[in-house]
């Protein structure tokens, strides 16, 4: 099969199609024949050297694919079969042609939906799904504010908190970007390169603070975000683009509010380790049976995914540049061979 990989870290162009041998899938794994992918941060960061797969995963890029079944390892339950459409959260291995998966975590993919869009599902919404619900613990009401509004994560997050009965407030570095959250459902929305975004949503919010807090950047968000959370509010960090450092009173803050700080990486969960994967099947199951029905045509509210780009699998060099760039709304697609 055609993978893509890097012989070692660095820039975008160290990375080229090369051919591997196809995996074999093993107890209860099913074979999935990839038509589509997508990329996400984590996938630079590992092209980088900074964020090795977790134990046991493949060491191929990719963290989400959609395909169809073509193999089932022994153990299998009988939930697929050879040939349904299917698309899958994954800890490595999906940007090439085949890649095997417990068959707990994939989901079908609605009739409605195409594979391209399919695959910009997985990631983007099962980490804004667990953050929401499974560490944010949403109540219908709750002021909601999500950092990169525009990004896969941040448009997936914007319509789930609606979902939620709750209120999205953004930030973003554009107002292109700041446009395209408000068309998701955002009800509001801030510049943080151009306006004090905390300022802004205390404005917007009367005083009262946003009850959750969705932060990819870390260190240098702190302060602000600890001025407009609210009280007994839940500040949820994902991921570290502005640094994990931090220079400060901190936690004399956090008292005062008596706020929280809650982590989750959605990768690091050890595929050899049981309550991971459980973890991991539990968070795909109520993900298929509580939201992706609303992804059929038809449903109200529905949802969308957001496809900024899509770039055949030999071009993965220029769509890494792309996110690089920071340029992309919502997903970047890699689409497999014919």
């Amino acid at each position: 099969m055609l993978a893509v990989y890097f012989d070692c870290p660095g820039g975008p162009e160290n990375l080229y199609v090369k051919e591997m041998m196809k995996p074999e899938p093993g107890e209860g794994e099913v074979l999935v024949k990839v038509s589509a992918s997508a990329l996400n941060r984590a996938d630079i960061v590992q092209r980088r050297g900074k964020y090795p797969p977790p134990k046991g995963a493949s060491d191929i890029l990719g963290l989400e694919a959609a395909g169809s079944v073509a193999g089932l390892g022994p153990g299998c339950k009988g939930r697929w079969k050879i040939g349904d459409a299917v698309m899958a959260l994954l800890s490595g291995g999906g940007q090439a042609e085949y890649v095997t998966v417990p068959e707990g975590y994939l989901m079908p993919i609605p009739n409605d939906l195409t594979f391209i869009q399919a695959a910009a599902i997985p990631e983007a919404w099962l980490t804004a799904f667990q953050l929401l619900h499974f560490v944010g613990k949403i109540q219908k009401g709750e002021r909601v504010l999500i950092h990169a509004g525009a990004s896969g994560v941040g448009v997936a997050a914007i319509q789930l908190v609606r979902l939620a009965k709750a209120v999205p407030i953004v930030t973003a570095g554009t107002q292109e970007k700041l446009k395209a959250a408000a068309n998701a459902g955002a009800a509001a929305g801030f510049n943080y390169k151009s306006e004090d975004f905390s300022e802004k949503v205390l404005e917007f919010t009367q005083g009262a603070g946003v009850d959750i807090i969705l932060d990819c950047v870390g260190g240098s968000y702190w302060e602000k975000n600890l001025s407009c959370l609210s009280t007994d509010g839940r500040w949820i960090v994902y991921g570290l683009l502005g640094g994990g450092e931090v220079h400060g009173d901190l936690f004399a803050r956090l008292l005062s509010k008596r706020g929280s700080i809650h982590t989750s990486l959605l990768r690091s969960r050890d595929k050899e380790a049981s309550s991971g994967y459980q973890q991991c099947e539990r968070l795909v199951k109520a993900f298929t049976e509580d939201v992706l029905p609303y992804f059929s045509r038809g449903a109200s509210p529905h949802l969308e995914t957001l496809i900024d780009s899509i770039y055949p699998l030999h071009e993965i060099a220029e769509a890494h540049r792309l996110m690089e760039e920071n340029k992309n709304i919502g997903k970047i697609v890699i689409k497999m061979p014919a």
